[in-house]
């Protein structure tokens, strides 16, 4: 089920410092290779001042983010305020409402995933694809259930695969029905009869989601099996896709009420987590030691350099 009409996801998230502490490990690794080719003193000590500088930003970011866990008390869904909110509950899925993994192929209610391929010269692994879900899922927790609209969330401890095909390197990250799932985020409720539904948006969220998956995209849709989706299958594309969203809005607008948890609109922490709350904040409250400790044992090497 798309809900974009219904959230109006904000754009300017972008990031959101979902992949910071991967970032500032990136960018640990490749200031200090960059330094070490450097002939010049400045050069190593400017280096080290930026490896200082980002291990500081994200430990305050990390510390923020088990803060802002420890701060929020877990709601039941049925009685949650609409503002704010943390719940727990497990994922559900009819059959019907499962997604599935671009190359594995394995059923969730999410999925996020990477492919890597080697790089010819240096033998490297280097990115060339990725992609993430934004399907909505249910959780329930017995007293109510809500729907959750990953899009823009940053997303802990999801189940991990690797596998490799024709010499690429694939990983997906998934979370599947059942599973308990913890997530902080906006909490709203809108009847489903005033719902304010975009056919033309949803129906581009869909296609966006079906280009991701380039092989199942052509398997239902190119016709004359020349391998590419030519203008007349397209729009054979399109109609299915304006059919299929029509009929999810006709099912939305027959509920009483819907309950949606989704990015914040001002900007706050959106997270989606296996773990239960208290191992989330103490997991970022281990990156935000992490990053202090760069940071401090880079200013004691700067000290160093300078006495």
């Amino acid at each position: 089920m798309h809900l974009s009409g219904v959230i109006d996801v904000p754009r300017l998230a972008g990031l959101r410092e979902r992949h910071g502490h991967q970032l500032a490990l990136v960018g640990y690794a490749g200031l200090a290779g960059f330094g070490l080719q450097l002939d010049a003193a400045s050069g190593r000590t400017i280096c080290l001042w930026l490896i200082a500088a980002i291990g500081l930003l994200a430990s305050a970011a990390s510390y923020r983010r088990a803060r802002a866990i420890a701060d929020i008390a877990t709601s039941r869904i049925g009685s949650a305020a609409q503002g704010y909110v943390e719940v727990v509950g497990q994922a559900k899925a009819d059959p019907s409402e499962l997604i599935f993994t671009p190359y594995s192929r394995i059923a969730c209610v999410w999925y996020r995933y990477r492919a890597y391929s080697r790089d010819g010269d240096r033998g490297e692994w280097q990115q060339i694809d990725s992609g993430s879900s934004f399907t909505t899922f249910e959780i329930s927790d017995g007293t109510g259930a809500c729907r959750v609209d990953p899009e823009h969330a940053e997303v802990m401890a999801p189940e991990r695969r690797v596998s490799y095909r024709d010499g690429d390197k694939l990983v997906e990250e998934m979370l599947f029905a059942g599973s308990q799932i913890y997530v902080l985020g906006e909490f709203t409720s809108v009847r489903g009869d005033g719902a304010a539904l975009s056919v033309s948006a949803d129906v581009s969220a869909l296609l966006g989601s079906w280009k991701k998956d380039p092989v199942q995209l052509k398997k239902r849709f190119d016709l004359d099996g020349n391998g590419e989706i030519d203008t007349h299958e397209w729009e054979l594309a399109r109609r299915l896709a304006t059919r299929t969203v029509e009929k999810e809005h006709r099912e939305i607008r027959q509920l009483d009420e819907l309950n949606i948890l989704r990015v914040p609109s001002e900007g706050r922490m959106f997270l989606i987590s296996t773990l239960p709350p208290q191992r989330t904040r103490r997991r970022y409250l281990w990156w935000s030691a992490l990053h202090l400790g760069v940071a401090v044992m880079t200013l004691g090497l700067l000290i160093g350099l300078k006495g």
